[in-house]
């Protein structure tokens, strides 16, 4: 299997170039540096020979938010090191360019394709000195190679879903051999722990969820909309899939019928959505606006539609009842759920539908401390919501205090373990 995964995926070298510039083409890829994921003279190595080099990978904007906390923890105990981190979409690396111009030694690239002469070539030329994969990101050629060249590679904040694990299962020998490839798991959860075990992987710590050591500092929270919220009445609809949007709508109208002024902010999980979601509102004989970067609520709408990307703890700090999306699709019942986590350090009640399960845990534990609730329809929804909205005003009630303490026991145990796979010599 692993002979045929390596043959098959350099072979299909030249169609992923195909699509990558095929994806350029249509905007999702970044127009200059593109080149990045699939050609060895473009990976731009800016490598400094005498301090060790780390690398994360993180596919998207969630994981490379998590991993944030992690690289301050390693600056302040290591001088003489240097990071690499890498991301696979277009939205990341946005993000990436602003977040991590406060730092000198981290460089971002974008991920190679994992081709194996490609992905030797990058490890020769950048030469890291230990390799951090984030959440589900296994990729066998750069595993196995990494083995080859005796590189220590760990997998933080390990996730293994059911879906997958049952796929891994159809070439058990396989699966066991790129696993144990890599030298430490740290499992996010109790059931990725129990899946590993059951693939005879036995380097696993239950460590939990490093999503719930990210920090906010609300001091630079700046909204240029902060007088139109602090005088609104207003929900938040985050991360929205296809048809939770007109979910969302009926519950506005619903609201509406005792509140007139309700104002519902929409932030999409893909924007590309905005004019359709805009559309759909008018459907509902709502007025709409899309608000793009830097612009202001206009007074007489009813519904925002966000059309950027990092923007939710500007309007989260603000709002007192979010519904998290993606949990309302029921064919995305093994695969369903968003991040809550940012929207609870913020103080605000969360509110899902019935499919979770990538966060499962995190709301079962925000579910006994009263920091969420599930919702089945638009009526339960409209319920709850009309209880928040009767005060306006945002209160505090210790719910960011409780995440920040289960979040600083993760962080502590998660810089205890990577320790044992950073380089000997590391200063």
């Amino acid at each position: 299997m692993i002979l045929f995964y390596r043959v098959t995926t350099t072979l299909l070298y030249p169609i992923f170039i195909f699509i990558i510039f095929f994806r350029r083409f249509l905007g999702k890829e970044d127009k200059v540096r593109f080149k990045e994921k699939i050609f060895v003279k473009n990976f731009n190595v800016e490598r400094n020979i005498k301090k060790k080099l780390i690398w994360f990978h993180a596919a998207s904007i969630g994981e490379f938010k998590s991993i944030l906390p992690v690289i301050e923890e390693l600056n302040k105990d290591y001088k003489n090191i240097q990071f690499l981190i890498t991301t696979v979409t277009l939205s990341s690396a946005n993000l990436a360019n602003d977040e991590l111009k406060k730092f000198n030694n981290i460089t971002h690239r974008f991920f190679p394709v994992d081709v194996k002469f490609i992905i030797k070539k990058f490890l020769n030329l950048w030469k890291p000195n230990a390799i951090f994969l984030v959440d589900s990101e296994i990729w066998p050629n750069l595993i196995l190679t990494s083995k080859e060249n005796k590189i220590p590679l760990c997998v933080i904040n390990a996730r293994l879903t059911k879906k997958s694990y049952k796929r891994w299962m159809l070439f058990p020998k396989s699966a066991n051999k790129i696993f144990r490839s890599i030298d430490l798991f740290l499992a996010s959860n109790l059931e990725t722990k129990e899946f590993l075990n059951n693939l005879k992987i036995e380097n696993v710590i239950l460590n939990g969820n490093i999503k719930l050591f990210s920090k906010i500092n609300t001091d630079r929270i700046i909204n240029q909309n902060e007088q139109t919220l602090l005088k609104k009445r207003f929900w938040i609809a985050a991360s929205t899939h296809n048809s939770e949007e007109a979910f969302c709508l009926k519950t506005h109208l619903k609201i509406k019928q005792k509140f007139k002024d309700i104002v519902t902010i929409i932030f999409p999980r893909h924007i590309k959505r905005v004019n359709q979601i805009k559309k759909l509102s008018e459907d509902f004989s709502l007025k709409s606006q899309i608000l793009n970067k830097d612009e202001r609520i206009l007074e007489n709408k009813e519904v925002i539609i966000v059309n950027t990307f990092g923007e939710m703890q500007k309007y989260f700090y603000f709002a007192k009842s979010v519904f998290i999306g993606k949990s309302l699709i029921k064919k995305l019942e093994k695969e369903g759920g968003q991040n809550p986590i940012e929207a609870a350090k913020l103080g605000c009640k969360i509110y899902h539908g019935p499919y979770v399960y990538n966060f499962k845990e995190i709301y079962d534990i925000f579910e006994n401390q009263g920091i969420s609730t599930k919702v089945n329809n638009s009526n339960e929804l409209h319920d709850f919501l009309l209880k928040d909205l009767e005060n306006n005003t945002k209160s505090e009630n210790g719910r960011s205090d409780l995440i920040n303490d289960l979040g600083e026991k993760v962080l502590k145990d998660t810089m205890k373990n990577i320790s044992k796979i950073l380089p000997n010599d590391i200063q």
